[in-house]
């Protein structure tokens, strides 16, 4: 009931500008006011990749809880996944406000935020605090600071720090409000960070998956170049993708021309088609986690068609609120069977 009752509120608190919005709505979430799904998931939802079980393949993507603060209570909500971040080495303020836009019309957001966290202590901190077992798989997602010029160091020192806290690692390289970020996608960049990484990862006892999280406006050919360097070493997946920085015709919004990264409905085609393309490349070799406009089961089951075994909303879930969780799961796991398809992992890529 207090699900439906914080998603009947979300008219109110989109009332409000975004990012203070966004500050309540995860103090909301610590309080435990956003309630919980009762319900057990749908065996058919249920599935193993990267070494992990997963109840159903709904994540949250990272950007909604940058530190770590309501990771128990967002896996309340009925979450198979939910990845916090990003974190880097030193906390930062990120850019300033306002650095968030909600373009209704389009049912899309524009973020410029800058990874403003508290940084790695803080959100190591958080991790450690939690509960376990916990009752969905935690992902860390980490990034380099604005100021950074060794993320060839950086990135294995975020690793070693959440390691012994999280189910698997993300390396976030394509944000695009990180002036240089993106240039680490190239392939002589990626390879040493992975190098670096893996490298630290070998070294400690505990070695959580790696993932490399790209954009969805690579340039042709580096799409190929990435998927091989991460099949080269020992990678175990791609979210694909992070945010825009095109914008389609089609936007109605008067906040369209805002800076940033824009993520939502907008963003599902091309995103879409972008992991129908990586599946092709990767053949199975990685596990795909498929972002961008996932607000229905019918846009989940289109992602796993393409390739994904996992999916992560992050607009979609801003703009319906907790109720979306369950909804998802209870129509994605009728599309299955109204498909025929006795378990998720026999639907991925089946139309890629």
């Amino acid at each position: 009931m207090r699900a439906a009752l914080a998603s009947a509120l979300m008219p109110l608190v989109r009332g409000l500008d975004p990012e203070t919005a966004h500050d309540l709505s995860l103090r909301a979430l610590r309080l435990g006011l956003a309630g919980r799904d009762p319900g057990e998931d749908d065996p058919i939802l249920a599935s193993r990749a990267m070494g992990l079980d997963f109840r159903n393949p709904v994540g949250l993507a990272a950007g909604f809880d940058k530190n770590a603060v309501a990771v128990l209570p967002l896996m309340r909500l009925g979450f198979g996944l939910v990845e916090a971040g990003t974190s880097t080495l030193r906390p930062q303020p990120g850019n300033p406000r306002p650095r968030l836009f909600r373009l209704e019309e389009d049912r899309a957001v524009i973020n410029r935020f800058g990874f403003n966290n508290a940084g790695i202590e803080a959100y190591a901190a958080n991790l450690a605090a939690l509960p376990r077992p916990l009752p969905a798989v935690l992902g860390a997602n980490i990034g380099i600071n604005k100021d950074s010029t060794t993320p060839e160091q950086d990135y294995p020192a975020l690793y070693r720090r959440v390691a012994p806290l999280a189910d698997y690692v993300t390396i976030n390289v394509s944000s695009p409000n990180t002036p240089g970020l993106r240039d680490l996608q190239g392939e002589a960049r990626l390879a040493a960070i992975l190098d670096a990484t893996l490298a630290a990862r070998g070294e400690l006892p505990r070695r959580p998956p790696v993932l490399v999280k790209i954009a969805p406006d690579l340039a042709e050919g580096a799409v190929e170049a990435i998927v091989q360097t991460c099949l080269d070493r020992d990678v175990a997946g791609l979210i694909v993708s992070n945010t825009t920085i095109t914008r389609p015709e089609t936007l109605r919004s008067p906040k369209k021309g805002e800076t940033g990264g824009l993520s939502g409905r907008p963003l599902f085609q091309p995103s879409t088609e972008l992991l129908r393309r990586v599946h092709r490349l990767a053949r199975g070799r990685l596990t795909l986690i498929g972002a961008g406009g996932v607000e229905s089961g019918e846009t989940a089951y289109a992602k796993i068609k393409a390739g994904a075994s996992l999916v992560q909303s992050y607009a979609g879930f801003a703009y319906a609120g907790p109720v979306l969780i369950p909804r998802i799961k209870r129509e994605l796991a009728a599309l299955l069977r109204q498909d025929g398809v006795k378990s998720l992992s026999d639907a991925i890529g089946a139309e890629a």
